[in-house]
C-alpha cells in the first residue's frame, strides 16, 4: 500500500489552472519594473528554442511569442506532465512615454529580457527662464530694491 498526501489547495490550483489556461495557452511568468530611464521586462521561457522567439510591436502593443517542443516520444506513458509545451504568447500595451524603436531583447539562461527606454520627450527636464527687458545691475552699497540701468541714457 502506498501512502499519499492530499493538498486541497494544490489540487484546486491544478484544476483552476487547467480551466483558465488550457493546454494551448501556457502562462508566461513575467516581471516588469522601471530602472531609471528604462523599463525592464523579464519573461521566464525555460526550454524554449531561441530561434522560435518572436517579438513585434504594432502601434502600442508588444507581442511576445515562443514555442517549446516536447522531446518525449508519442509512445511514452506520462506519470506526471506539468511542463506545458506548445506556443506561448503574451501581449503588453505600451504607453506613449516609451521609445518603441529602441527596444532591446536578450535571451539567456531561459529568461527573455526586454529593455524598453523611456522616450526623450517623456523624461523630466529643466526649463531655462529668460527675462525679456532691460538688463539691470544692482548698484554697490545701494538698498536691494534700488537698481541702476546699465544702458546709456539720452542726455539732451
Amino acid at each position: 500500500m502506498e501512502a499519499r498526501t492530499f493538498d486541497p489547495f494544490r489540487e484546486m490550483d491544478r484544476i483552476l489552472g487547467t480551466v483558465n489556461r488550457g493546454p494551448s495557452s501556457p502562462v508566461l511568468p513575467m516581471d516588469l519594473y522601471r530602472d531609471g530611464d528604462r523599463f525592464v521586462v523579464a519573461v521566464d521561457l525555460p526550454g524554449v528554442d531561441p530561434s522560435s522567439i518572436d517579438i513585434d510591436v504594432e502601434e502600442r502593443t508588444l507581442t511576445i511569442r515562443a514555442e517549446r517542443r516536447s522531446s518525449v516520444s508519442e509512445d511514452a506513458q506520462w506519470l506526471t506532465h506539468e511542463r506545458p509545451v506548445g506556443t506561448f504568447a503574451r501581449q503588453l500595451t505600451l504607453g506613449y512615454g516609451v521609445s518603441t524603436e529602441r527596444i532591446e531583447a536578450d535571451y539567456s539562461d531561459g529568461v527573455l529580457t526586454l529593455t524598453i527606454p523611456v522616450a526623450e520627450e517623456a523624461k523630466p527636464r529643466k526649463i531655462q527662464v529668460s527675462h525679456a527687458g532691460k538688463e539691470q545691475a544692482i548698484t554697490p552699497g545701494a538698498a536691494p530694491d534700488v537698481v541702476e540701468s546699465t544702458t546709456e541714457k539720452d542726455q539732451g
